[in-house]
């Protein structure tokens, strides 16, 4: 295991009000996290999208980029009116967006973290989902591209003093996503137009390769999409949502999954076994399958190939988020949300359950680097109470838990998977590591039949008396709050004055009984 020495430590960083702290781990010592930042002032923090610098807002005017190996300033911004800032994927570049004076007020900036130099500037009236960041790039960035009225503007990512390179023309453009490296391909959305349908198109980023789309998929009623590129840029998955759900199910309208390939081998639906939304779709780290999670509850949950063949059924649930393990092999499938919090932990390629467990309440989610831990949170301001982290073991034990009076955020920092050792060992010594004492037999020697009548009568239980569900926990609950142990076999008065008027019943009973036979 000598790799092991080379692997990155892990990071997490947790955001407080006011403050965040990234912590060492897991593994933990001693069961608690080693601090390597302690509750450093911001408003908001972010990692840049491969983890080599940490974005850092101070205040309403000033962001700070930091370089996550020493943790030291790179560089510090002071932007009046600031509303929204981001860190492109390697760090290289700082957008920020403030509010605007005058329309002439050019309020989208990008700006060099290494020099500080505006290297582009722009008018922006508003900021959506759809339009922010105003620049996005590859995850190698090697390609730049805004979305603007009715076309696509592409830029030199290494020089943008050279201005817009070339447009692609799209009439009525309304979303973008540009695909990973490698292979560089962008994916668009039309809406429905004057009884023309929705559209997503597939173009290449390169000038030359423009002039027709390499993939179009065309649908009705459709208002929304989410666009989701694999690692290796082979194909998109659509989520084609609508407003309003013709067939009346649900209340919140209807979603279709399509499926588009840069080779164009398929330009379609998924073949979903079960009626109604699509909750959760993810592409595995390798790109060669996607899960998903649809229908209307208990939901379905699905994993494809590339080809839209279908591999593992992972059964029916209370379920509407999923997880692909950054290392391969493992996924998480949950229920989050308004769901009780239900998570089963699968090996898909040996098509094994590892493991169940739950976590109420929570979030965010997710799968460390190293694809041995799963992270849930629960933070405000989605909920203002029980706020904290759990980290779970990939067979769903729980590994560490920490609850928090607020708690806003909570991230691993990014990491490369390549760069950590491979996890199939640890899954192949699960069985050997997992001890279930709920499900230890008992050994009975064959020839003894009286012996194991016997085990079989006492090992019978009575049913328990029916405990309302508020005072299941009541005593545990009351000595959380307010010190001390719950007591195990304290009775009430009620109780104990029942107890004594049987007991006095009994002894009548029993006195008479005997006067009785004394008599006769």
């Amino acid at each position: 295991m000598s790799s092991l020495v080379q692997s990155p430590t892990l990071e997490i960083l947790a955001r407080e009000p006011e403050v965040f702290s990234i912590w060492k781990g897991p593994p933990f010592s001693n069961g608690q996290p080693l601090v390597k930042l302690e509750k450093v002032p911001c408003t908001a923090a972010r990692f840049s999208e491969n983890g080599s610098r940490l974005m850092v807002t101070k205040s309403n005017t000033v962001i700070s980029v930091q370089d996550c190996c020493s943790s030291t300033e790179i560089r510090s911004f002071d932007i009046p009116s600031l509303l929204a800032a981001t860190l492109s994927p390697c760090g290289t570049y700082l957008q920020t967006f403030h509010k605007a004076t005058t329309p002439q007020d050019k309020n989208v900036v990008l700006w060099e973290v290494q020099t500080g130099a505006a290297v582009y500037q722009n008018f922006q009236k508003n900021m959506s989902k759809t339009t922010w960041p105003s620049i996005i790039f590859t995850s190698d960035e090697s390609v730049a591209c805004r979305m603007a009225t009715n076309e696509i503007q592409f830029f030199d990512s290494k020089d943008f003093s050279k201005g817009i390179i070339h447009r692609l023309r799209l009439p009525g453009i309304a979303a973008i996503e540009l695909s990973k490296a490698p292979g560089h391909y962008i994916a668009a959305f039309v809406p429905e137009s004057k009884g023309i349908p929705a559209s997503v198109q597939i173009f290449s980023c390169s000038k030359d390769a423009q002039t027709q789309p390499i993939a179009r998929r065309s649908f009705f009623r459709c208002s929304t999409v989410a666009l989701h590129w694999n690692k290796i840029s082979s194909g998109v998955l659509v989520v084609a949502q609508s407003d309003v759900d013709k067939s009346n199910q649900s209340y919140y309208g209807e979603s279709k999954l399509n499926y588009l390939t840069t080779d164009g081998s398929h330009e379609g639906l998924v073949p979903l076994r079960k009626e109604g939304p699509v909750h959760d779709v993810q592409w595995s780290y390798s790109g060669l399958e996607f899960a998903v999670v649809y229908g209307f509850m208990p939901a379905r949950a699905t994993i494809f190939d590339r080809k839209c063949n279908p591999l593992l059924e992972l059964g029916q649930g209370s379920y509407n988020t999923i997880r692909f393990n950054p290392k391969g092999r493992l996924i998480c499938l949950a229920g989050f949300g308004n769901l009780p919090g239900d998570m089963a932990f699968w090996d898909y390629t040996e098509k094994k359950l590892l493991g169940t467990t739950k976590a109420e309440w929570s979030v965010t989610s997710e799968w460390s680097p190293d694809g041995q831990y799963f992270m849930t949170a629960t933070t405000a301001p989605r909920l203002q109470i029980d706020n904290g982290i759990k980290i779970f073991r990939y067979d769903g034990s729980l590994y560490f838990k920490k609850m928090f009076s607020k708690l806003y955020q909570a991230d691993w920092k990014p990491e490369a998977p390549e760069r950590f050792d491979d996890i199939n060992e640890l899954v192949k010594s699960v069985e050997t590591l997992k001890i279930d004492n709920n499900e230890k037999k008992v050994q009975v020697p064959k020839s003894s039949s009286e012996t194991r009548s016997n085990i079989q009568a006492s090992s019978v239980q009575k049913p328990a008396a029916y405990r309302p569900p508020h005072a299941k926990n009541a005593a545990s609950v009351k000595a959380e709050l307010f010190g001390g142990t719950a007591p195990s076999e304290e009775m009430s008065k009620n109780a104990l004055r029942n107890k004594k008027r049987r007991e006095k019943q009994k002894e009548k009973k029993a006195a008479e009984a005997s006067a009785a036979a004394s008599s006769s």
